[in-house]
């Protein structure tokens, strides 16, 4: 059962990956890059302050940043413990793949799904009854996470696996955020 479901992981990369073309590459690549989403995260620091002062504002931007923290020492531990090989690195599938970066690290699970869908959760709960629009960050993690399918850096179900416990870890993170704010603020 399990071996079914790696191998039908596998072909579902190989399929998807190879609809990408050249054209796109360069945006993929800036998409998956970190650096390029700092604007969405100033903004979303602006209307944190806007919308809840400088100092509740910066406690809630401080769990942000150690919320990133967290995700990315969680996701390096499962990859260390899973030790599944990238599909860059997978010799079964490595050459049937459109890779445009190589990284060496393992591939379970993504860092990128794991750690935005977080940020987005997390920020929506935040944020929610203050700007109704808010709920668009949500395109945040869904181009981020496809952005390493794309370059052929993970599986799907390292990125579906990702965006669950992202999602589950950003509602038990509010839970406990605002467990410490009452305490702080009331």
């Amino acid at each position: 059962m399990i071996d079914t479901l790696i191998q039908k992981d596998k072909e579902l990369l190989v399929f998807l990956n190879n609809l990408g073309n050249e054209q796109w590459d360069s945006f993929w690549l800036i998409v998956t890059n970190q650096f390029y989403w700092a604007p969405l995260f100033i903004l979303i620091f602006y209307l944190v302050i806007n919308a809840f002062g400088w100092k509740r504002g910066g406690f809630m931007i401080l769990s942000l940043i150690v919320l990133v923290a967290i995700s990315d020492q969680f996701t390096v531990f499962i990859k260390d413990y899973t030790q599944r090989l990238r599909p860059n690195n997978d010799p079964e599938i490595k050459n049937l793949l459109r890779t445009l970066i190589k990284p060496g690290s393992y591939s379970f699970m993504s860092g990128h799904a794991t750690t935005s869908t977080f940020f987005a959760v997390y920020t929506i709960l935040l944020l929610k009854r203050k700007y109704k629009y808010i709920y668009f960050i949500l395109f945040f993690p869904a181009l981020f996470a496809y952005s390493r399918l794309y370059l052929g850096v993970h599986f799907p179900l390292d990125i579906f696996v990702g965006i669950i416990t992202g999602t589950i870890l950003g509602n038990l993170y509010f839970t406990l955020y605002k467990k410490l704010d009452k305490v702080s603020f009331s």
